[in-house]
């Protein structure tokens, strides 16, 4: 790989354009976005007199708020109700945060860029860390909706984690390309802001997808919608409900052709993103 000297004794970084190698050197070097992201988030909170402690609202309001609206229009208990709701929520919160966070995030960081000494993926991971750190405030009221309700299936549990993988893998994956399409279009961000209010409502979180059959126009909606599938390969196992053959066969071709897009647009495209912000 040729690098080009910049000043007298600083080597300038090559020009962007490997995607995996790049991420390596960032998740070698995690002190900058890491630390970054921490900070962004503590800051945000600083002014507040609960501090961090408001950072758990946004889930108490999606699993208890909702959840004790929606459960009585469904017919079923709180204490039944709230671990549907909070499994589901927790799934969209990461993948919308990281969605929304990355779509803006090279625009937001326009002045390191354009400095010139660090690698896209660190503030690609910058973006992702902060969609994390949010959504870890997901894991305690998820945590006593589980607890409380009376029918969770330990296998399911364990089935989790690799599925939690799974859906990193594609967190990943949607951030590289949606990056790049946001640096080239500022616009993009506002329009996946507004936009995930009605994907929210297509994806069946605070509803059952019993209420949109395969042959009804929603229920083809709802299946086409990605985040309807990555839900239900978590939370289904947990709550002993059975997933859509569809939905392995969905995610696992999403995944494939999504790591391997978002590998050839970066090559092609990462270089001109300082020209692009």
């Amino acid at each position: 790989m040729q690098v080009q000297a910049d000043a007298p004794g600083h080597i300038a970084p090559p020009a962007p354009g490997r995607l995996w190698r790049e991420l390596a050197a960032s998740l070698r070097n995690p002190e900058f976005w890491l630390l970054t992201s921490w900070l962004d988030i503590l800051v945000r909170a600083r002014r507040s007199y609960l501090g961090p402690v408001w950072l758990l609202m946004p889930s108490l309001v999606y699993v208890f708020g909702l959840g004790s609206f929606f459960a009585s229009l469904h017919g079923r208990t709180m204490v039944e109700f709230a671990a549907y709701v909070a499994l589901g929520a927790i799934v969209f919160r990461t993948l919308m945060s990281a969605v929304i966070g990355s779509a803006s995030v090279f625009n937001a960081s326009r002045a390191f860029i354009m400095d010139g000494h660090m690698r896209l993926t660190d503030y690609l991971l910058e973006s992702l860390a902060k969609a994390l750190f949010d959504v870890l405030m997901f894991v305690p009221v998820t945590v006593v909706a589980l607890v409380i309700h009376p029918g969770i299936e330990v296998p399911g549990l364990l089935l989790a984690v690799p599925t939690t993988l799974l859906i990193l893998v594609n967190v990943l994956w949607v951030g590289v390309v949606f990056s790049l399409v946001g640096a080239r279009f500022p616009d993009f961000a506002q329009l996946i802001s507004n936009v995930s209010v009605f994907i929210f409502l297509l994806t069946p979180i605070i509803w059952y997808p019993e209420m949109a059959p395969p042959e009804s126009l929603r229920g083809q909606f709802m299946r086409l919608n990605p985040f309807y599938h990555l839900v239900a390969l978590f939370r289904s196992p947990i709550l002993g409900t059975e997933v859509e053959a569809m939905s392995y066969w969905y995610v696992g071709v999403m995944t494939v052709v999504g790591l391997v897009v978002a590998t050839v647009l970066y090559r092609r495209y990462a270089r001109f993103v300082p020209l692009w912000i």
